[in-house]
């Protein structure tokens, strides 16, 4: 992924309102964030515990959606799976992220989730850059590639739900 700017960042949203937009928290560590190992921008926000942001690159333009989740409330044995990177977490390391979808559906209220990694972090992990609390992945007979295009495939389906 190429390096974004605060700018291109707040322009990026399809399912909130420009003022939402403007008003949402950009991470402030964007000169130091590992581009070259991302497939998308996700950060949660500090100041709003529940609300996450996730920001691509699809069909040659940015595309950044706001997301919601609940924080963890199963047991401390409990793993999650992401349904992005296929990545296992304990408690807490995985979460129901929701968007609104984009257009007149989602100021009807309508929204689409998946089960992501609660951080965002699926490029660093697929790719080796980040370990799980848990300290290692599933062993893949997928190669880097095939597994970066598949974790890349399940994001652009979960967008082609906020946006159809």
């Amino acid at each position: 992924m190429r390096p974004l700017t605060e700018q291109d960042i707040r322009a990026s949203f399809t399912n909130c309102s420009k003022g939402e937009a403007k008003r949402l928290a950009v991470p402030r560590d964007l000169g130091e964030r590992p581009w070259e190992d991302l497939d998308f921008l996700g950060w949660r926000d500090p100041g709003a515990p529940d609300r996450s942001y996730l920001v691509t690159e699809r069909g040659g333009r940015l595309v950044g959606v706001a997301m919601r989740f609940q924080p963890a409330q199963r047991g401390f044995l409990h793993r999650s799976m992401c349904s992005l990177c296929l990545t296992t977490h304990p408690r807490g390391g995985v979460s129901l992220m929701t968007a609104r979808k984009a257009g007149a559906a989602g100021r009807e209220g309508n929204s689409v989730g998946a089960y992501m990694c609660t951080d965002l972090a699926c490029s660093l992990y697929v790719r080796g850059r980040k370990v799980p609390e848990t300290g290692a992945r599933f062993e893949e007979s997928l190669t880097l590639e095939k597994q970066i295009e598949r974790t890349v495939g399940h994001l652009a389906a979960f967008l082609d739900k906020v946006h159809g």
